[in-house]
């Protein structure tokens, strides 16, 4: 149902197989926004099975009238998303009248399959960016990126950080460095490996064989649904 409109109404899509912390992270951040609700949904409002976790309380994503801000978050799943219309309709519908498209991940790829990302720029997790490409899309290789009323995120833990830019653009620089602030984030990871171009040879070559059987599917998928946003 619609919310007052005093508030601004955040809405966070689920899928099956979601990367949770894809939408953990912007909800743990974007909540503390002052006249903000941020509401988490799924087809049905069904509970959404997560990487070992298991999300329930949700609501029905397709009786939710509108959003300020589309929060859409990525995962093995995605690929799945975006073949399933019932679900890209609810995002198609939503997005056509938020004022900010966002997402994390390879939500790009959602936001790609809806249509929102023609001729703008967007960030995706680095093993998946060039497959914005099919959607018209531009790849931005930066962690956070921003093209008008789209701001996307690169992969998982990206999220944080496209989460504070969010997080300042509605309520302000200072506002979102309080909560910096409070959640103590101040990453200093202990290794230097969370990029292609920065992790050893052999860790790459070890990722990008993990991904082997997911390449081929995903690209199916990909271009299928470019090719359903093509005029008939």
């Amino acid at each position: 149902m619609a919310q007052p409109d005093s508030k601004l109404q955040i809405v966070i899509p689920l899928f099956e197989n979601v990367t949770h912390l894809d939408f953990t992270a912007p909800h743990q951040v974007l909540s503390r926004a002052p006249q903000a609700q941020v509401v988490v949904a799924s087809i049905g409002g069904r509970d959404i099975a997560a990487e070992g976790l298991v999300f329930a309380g949700l609501q029905d994503l397709a009786r939710i009238e509108r959003c300020d801000l589309l929060c859409v978050p990525g995962g093995l799943g995605a690929t799945d998303a975006i073949e399933d219309e019932a679900f890209m309709h609810e995002i198609r519908r939503l997005g056509s009248g938020a004022k900010y498209l966002t997402s994390v991940c390879t939500g790009s790829l959602v936001l790609g399959a809806a249509g929102f990302l023609t001729g703008r720029r967007a960030a995706c997790h680095w093993a998946w960016r060039e497959l914005l490409e099919p959607f018209g899309a531009i790849v931005d290789t930066r962690r956070v990126a921003r093209d008008g009323n789209i701001i996307t995120g690169g992969g998982v833990t990206a999220g944080l950080d496209f989460a504070f830019t969010v997080l300042a653009e509605i309520a302000g620089e200072e506002f979102a460095q309080t909560v910096q602030l409070g959640l103590e984030y101040a990453p200093d990871p202990p290794f230097d490996a969370g990029r292609p171009e920065l992790a050893p040879p052999q860790v790459l070559e070890a990722y990008n064989r993990r991904l082997g059987p997911l390449v081929a599917s995903r690209r199916a998928a990909v271009a299928q649904a470019a090719r359903r946003l093509l005029p008939a």
